[in-house]
């Protein structure tokens, strides 16, 4: 009988594993958990509060407007461009992650997905309306991810341990002819090998615990499922924001719900609540009604993201102009500790535009600059460049390093805001920022000059002051003895 009740349960077992829909995530988890991490970091950079400082901050930004465009309503399509395309490829990983799926509705995920954006049309309702609901699922979406990159991490540490046994049972095989003495032997190597079996076996419950918690021992399809969920809903998210067609009314009520930058005491329930939440939200539209007009919705923004010709993205010059910027600003706040070599460096990083252009500049130019009250309008009017166009360099190379973050890390780190591409140099006017760049030049060639006599003409008069001193003493010397 027992007998019995034991084989029903291995054939019990055994048809679950044949089972799709027991299906466990496993290895997979780290790829989901990154998937999900960057959704999650995307929906962060659509909360309200990012999208008041996107209004108020990104899209009037001194540099953007002077050398990307004046059109804040085509600043905003930047933004949301660039966005959508972020939305685009987190979609891509949750495709193929559909395609394993038992599921035959997950399976179709793409083609849902896609019309969804096109259309506005959800036949599964896999947007989440409810606020409660999202904030539940978002709180989930962060334990797995934290949960799974614990896991990642002390897998990595059982790896090390058990690498470590490996090499200290091959050193006890080696010393003994191939015969390891056994761990009661009182010695210090095997009392290692106790301790490093020790740790091994905790390491390995740890493990085991963690695997259990996190994304690894969960279902497949209900893991895609919540990852299907979310990207729907936050790509409704951007098209709130951004006053796009498609979405139904009560996307505004439920996605604005827990607004924290808006007054909070109108009535969910009420018909003017949609109206209300969403008129903060109004300065965003764009294009009219803001419909994308031909072509689908991926389609229409990844157009507006290729940087159009005469702009430094066109010609691969942003993160180099990035830098040379920022190397001048260090030169400029203190052009007295510039050497000879410094100068030499920064010239041999212009490209033969800017070298032309400056050598224009600095003809008819006389070698002297000994006049204070010209060197002080050059540092007034190199702060003024600089305060709108270091700003834009800096974002430059922080976006640059958060794309490389995102790419060598398992989850994106938790920021307060979120640089977008319209705040860098990347749709820059090239012949603009050029021209700033050469001014920048000329600032800093004469402010350079002018620290170099005056540190010359100090130490010149200080010599000049030891001098007469000392002949003044040689003279009283010499009258002393006569």
């Amino acid at each position: 009988m027992a007998f019995d009740s034991w084989l029903g349960r291995v054939k019990t077992a055994l048809s679950n594993g044949k089972n799709p829909k027991s299906k466990r995530v496993a290895v997979l988890s780290f790829e989901v958990a990154g998937v999900m991490s960057r959704l999650l970091h995307l929906y962060q950079s659509l909360s309200d509060a990012a999208v008041v400082r996107l209004r108020n901050d990104a899209v009037s930004l001194e540099g953007a407007l002077k050398l990307v465009s004046n059109d804040e309503s085509f600043l905003l399509r930047l933004a949301r461009a660039e966005l959508a395309e972020s939305v685009r490829v987190a979609a891509g990983s949750v495709s193929r992650l559909s395609c394993m799926c038992h599921d035959p509705f997950l399976r179709s995920f793409h083609r849902v997905f896609t019309e969804f954006a096109n259309s506005g049309y959800d036949p599964h309702a896999w947007t989440l309306t409810n606020p409660k609901e999202i904030e539940a699922k978002h709180k989930k979406l962060e334990r797995y991810v934290s949960l799974t990159s614990t896991l990642h991490r002390e897998m990595e540490e059982l790896s090390v341990l058990e690498s470590a046994l490996r090499k200290a049972l091959n050193h006890s095989s080696n010393n003994n002819n191939g015969e390891p003495e056994p761990c009661s032997v009182n010695s210090k190597d095997h009392q290692k090998l106790c301790d490093l079996q020790q740790k091994i076996f905790w390491q390995k419950q740890e493990v085991k615990e963690l695997k259990e918690k996190s994304l690894w021992n969960k279902g497949f399809d209900g893991v895609v499922l919540l990852l299907v969920r979310f990207v729907f809903t936050v790509l409704a998210r951007i098209k709130v924001v951004f006053g796009i067609g498609h979405c139904v009314p009560y996307l505004s009520r439920s996605l604005s719900a827990s607004a924290t930058v808006f007054p909070s005491d109108q009535n969910p329930n009420s018909e003017n609540y949609a109206i209300h939440v969403s008129r903060p939200f109004k300065s965003l539209k764009i294009d009219g009604n803001g419909d994308l007009g031909c072509g689908s919705f991926f389609e229409s923004n990844c157009k507006l993201l290729k940087p159009m010709n005469g702009t430094l993205g066109a010609s691969a010059l942003a993160f180099h102009y990035a830098n040379l910027i920022i190397v001048m600003e260090k030169m400029i706040k203190s052009p007295q500790l510039v050497g000879v070599e410094a100068r030499d460096d920064l010239y041999a990083m212009l490209p033969s535009s800017i070298r032309s252009s400056l050598r224009s500049r600095l003809k008819g130019v006389g070698f002297s600059a000994c006049d204070p009250v010209l060197a002080g309008e050059w540092r007034e009017a190199l702060g003024r460049i600089l305060g709108w166009i270091s700003p834009l360099a800096h974002n430059m190379i922080r976006w640059q390093s958060e794309r490389s973050f995102e790419q060598m890390n398992l989850m994106v780190p938790k920021t307060n805001s979120n640089v977008l591409l319209l705040q860098t140099l990347f749709f820059a006017d090239k012949e603009k920022t050029e021209a700033a760049i050469t001014e920048l030049l000329v600032g800093l060639n004469y402010i350079w000059r002018f620290e170099r006599e005056m540190t010359a003409k100090a130490f010149f008069e200080g010599c000049n002051n030891s001098f007469n001193g000392l002949l003044n003493v040689n003279h009283s010397e010499t009258q002393l003895r006569t």
